[in-house]
């Protein structure tokens, strides 16, 4: 299973992306911020939410010189289904992974093995191909993308800054601390 610090696999899946369904490689994606978001299933209750909100923030992460993927052991046309009858899932312009096999999830430690599904997971990816953040949860537990966004802005700030570290809350343009000094100023 994968965790913070460790480099990520380069694998290949099937995804719906700008209404055609295409291959992708998660090494596509070197230089660039990765979040990846593991969720259990398409045509769900909770999941549509999540990937709702996310699609919403999308150019916000962008900006942050991210891309997001989310995955589901759903296949890519399934994805397509979705995507062409459910409002919420609509407005997604990023790339939805398909991992039928699991394959994926199980690298990323998201995968029920007797269910044939994926946890709630939330991975943040430096553009080296190493895992910075990991988040894995009950499936009924919505996440909350502002949040991820956050830790993500945390992520490429320490990246970006040597020296300097976050603080609970920490927030873009705010407070940062450097160990064994007090508050840095504003950033």
């Amino acid at each position: 299973m994968i965790q913070t610090n460790q480099k990520i696999p380069d694998i290949e899946l099937e995804a719906f992306h700008n209404n055609e369904i295409k291959k992708i490689k998660l090494s596509d994606y070197k230089g660039k911020w990765l979040v990846l978001l593991f969720y259990p299933a398409d045509f769900t209750f909770i999941c549509p939410t999540e990937l709702e909100e996310a699609a919403n923030l999308y150019e916000e992460f962008k900006k942050s010189d991210a891309e997001i993927l989310s995955v589901s052991t759903d296949t890519a046309f399934v994805h397509k289904a979705w995507h062409d009858s459910s409002p919420s899932i609509k407005k997604i312009q990023y790339p939805m992974l398909a991992d039928p096999t699991g394959r994926l999830c199980k690298e990323f430690g998201t995968y029920i093995e007797n269910e044939g599904i994926s946890l709630r997971g939330s991975f943040i990816i430096d553009p080296d191909g190493v895992v910075k953040c990991v988040e894995i949860h009950d499936n009924s537990i919505g996440r909350n993308a502002k949040e991820t966004l956050r830790k993500l802005k945390a992520a490429k700030f320490v990246r970006e800054n040597k020296g300097q570290v976050c603080p609970a809350n920490w927030d873009e343009g705010k407070k940062t601390l450097k160990p064994g000094l007090d508050l840095v100023g504003k950033i």
